[in-house]
């Protein structure tokens, strides 16, 4: 017998949030040949794609952008739980 959770589809993402997944890859995908060093774990670009994977536009682009505010060398949380 199915369990509840495998009744429930994944909700596709609506164009906003598709639009944006899209420009954090393509941002990924120039910069992935520079040497960094990301201090957390996820890095900001992937939490940012979870936020919009899951959440709403608007709420996903709040979450992603008091990360990037975080994201500097004297934060006090290198973790931080999916969002």
């Amino acid at each position: 017998m199915p369990t509840p959770a495998s009744l429930i589809r994944a909700r596709k993402p609506r164009w906003p949030n598709r639009v944006a997944i899209w420009s954090i890859n393509r941002y990924k995908a120039a910069t992935k040949n520079k040497a960094h060093k990301c201090l957390h774990w996820p890095t900001c670009s992937t939490y940012g794609v979870l936020a919009y994977e899951k959440y709403g536009f608007w709420r996903a682009s709040w979450k992603t952008v008091t990360r990037l505010n975080q994201c500097h060398p004297f934060s006090t949380l290198p973790f931080e739980d999916y969002p």
